[in-house]
């Protein structure tokens, strides 16, 4: 079994393990092995797993540190590429039963299915499905797919479903770089983190540039990556269509760094509009920023704006998410950091998996402090309800608008083993101040817009009664 993500083209990997997943846009905890989140859009790069050792060296003599710390390293790499040889070429094809398959999707419901329409799903009525499912052979594969489609409909969550193999080929081909790479984040022996290449379009520009499965990502057009994130990376890689862009690599564990010029075959639109505005009757000014979407060009381009507007003299800003659907879950978790204290809570996620229960701080300090009032309407979803509710929650924004969407649940892509693969919700988002988004939406604190001496009396009163 595996995970998923969305659009681009095949992917280069090593032998596929017994269980392949695609990686979580809301891991926070970079548990990379399992699953993906989805929210309005899915992202994240493909987990392969490398086999690693870490061999003792036997030394008869006492060499130097410096010579037994060489040496190490070299039988090291030498002892992890003959493991992966090896691996290669024990690793048997297995056989797929149909039974096998269709038991493997009800093992990943049983496991992870959160049942958010309170449809009373329980684990002893899931169990007497599978008795009555598998009582019987399955004659064909096109049975048993059709046997998981039935069964994940009984569910009655509308965004639980199967995915057929060219259905979820499409998915996993996923690329947020735009040189049709993806990008996961690895720690090594000493808990820092790299950025290895676990991803690759065959048919993309790294690989036909030079770039291998495995490698590790050192640079940017110079700029050092170490210590970002694979998102934040993945938006330093994007750019306009056929441009170039500049990356240093490592090939393997020990293997030479080589410095790679890429060409960008991916257009790259940038999601952010901005204007800056005269308040009437007033010399103040106002930043506007209108949001399209989450994409992974989103948080870099807000960035950019917000700074412009700022150095023109910006006292308050205006963010614009209205018909607004989402996107990238973790570009809306990014920029609502933009906004917030060091320590304020973005979002909460809940789910029966502990690995969906995870609680979002922001990490720095805010890139503004100016008032902002945050548009909304009934198209406002997922990732711009992340944001919208983050801002509102902490006191940085007043909403503006329409009751938003409510579509606040966290779906995972399992890959199964012939290929084929089903969307399952795990989880759901609850915003900082415990309301569960999903089906409720959030309510704006104005239908109409307000004057700016209105907004800052109501964010001064919302901070006054969280401190007191």
């Amino acid at each position: 079994m595996s995970v998923c993500l969305f659009n681009s083209p095949p992917t280069l990997s090593l032998p596929t393990p017994a269980k392949r997943t695609i990686t979580s846009i809301l891991d926070t905890s970079n548990n990379w092995t399992r699953k993906t989140l989805l929210g309005g859009a899915i992202t994240g790069a493909l987990s392969i797993n490398l086999l690693l050792s870490s061999p003792s060296l036997l030394a008869l003599e006492s060499p130097s540190p410096s010579l037994l710390q060489s040496q190490s390293t070299e039988y090291r790499c030498r002892e992890e590429e003959t493991q992966q040889d090896f691996k290669v070429e024990s690793e048997a094809p297995q056989v797929v039963t149909n039974e096998g398959i269709v038991e493997e999707a009800w093992e990943i419901v049983n496991d992870s299915f959160l049942d958010s329409g309170r449809r009373r799903w329980t684990p002893q009525s899931w169990q007497q499905k599978r008795e009555d499912i598998l009582s019987g052979s399955i004659q064909s594969r096109a049975k048993a797919h059709d046997i998981i489609r039935r069964m994940l409909a009984s569910l009655g969550d509308p965004y639980t479903r199967f995915l057929s193999p060219a259905e979820f080929s499409k998915m996993g081909r996923y690329d947020v770089s735009g040189i049709g790479i993806n990008l996961r984040e690895i720690p090594d022996e000493n808990g820092e983190v790299k950025l290895k290449v676990l991803g690759l379009l065959l048919d993309g520009p790294a690989y036909s540039a030079g770039v291998r499965q495995g490698d590790e990502l050192l640079s940017v057009n110079g700029e050092d990556v170490k210590g970002k994130s694979a998102f934040e990376v993945s938006s330093l890689l994007q750019g306009p269509n056929e441009t170039f862009v500049t990356i240093k690599v490592k090939h393997g564990n020990c293997g030479p760094v080589h410095s790679i010029e890429v060409q960008r075959q991916l257009v790259a639109r940038t999601p952010v509009f901005y204007r800056l505005e005269q308040i009437e009757n007033s010399t103040a000014s106002v930043g506007y920023i209108r949001l399209r979407e989450f994409n992974a060009l989103a948080r870099k381009d807000l960035v950019i704006a917000m700074k412009r507007l700022q150095d023109r003299g910006a006292s308050y800003f205006i963010l614009d998410l209205r018909d607004n659907l989402g996107g990238l879950v973790q570009a809306g978790i990014e920029i609502s950091k933009l906004f917030l204290n060091e320590g304020e809570k973005v979002i909460y996620t809940v789910g029966r998996d502990p690995q969906y229960q995870n609680t979002i701080v922001a990490d720095s300090a805010p890139l503004v402090k100016a008032p902002v009032i945050v548009l909304v309407n009934n198209k406002t979803a997922s990732a711009s309800e992340i944001v919208a509710s983050a801002l509102h929650d902490n006191c940085r924004a007043v909403l503006v608008g329409e009751r938003t969407f409510g579509k606040g649940l966290i779906q995972s892509v399992f890959e199964l083993h012939d290929g084929s693969g089903v969307v399952v919700t795990v989880g759901k988002y609850v915003t900082p101040n415990h309301t569960d988004i999903n089906g409720n939406g959030i309510e704006p604190d104005y239908q109409n817009f307000p004057g700016w001496s209105d907004v800052k009396k109501h964010l001064s009163e919302c901070n006054i009664n969280q401190q007191g």
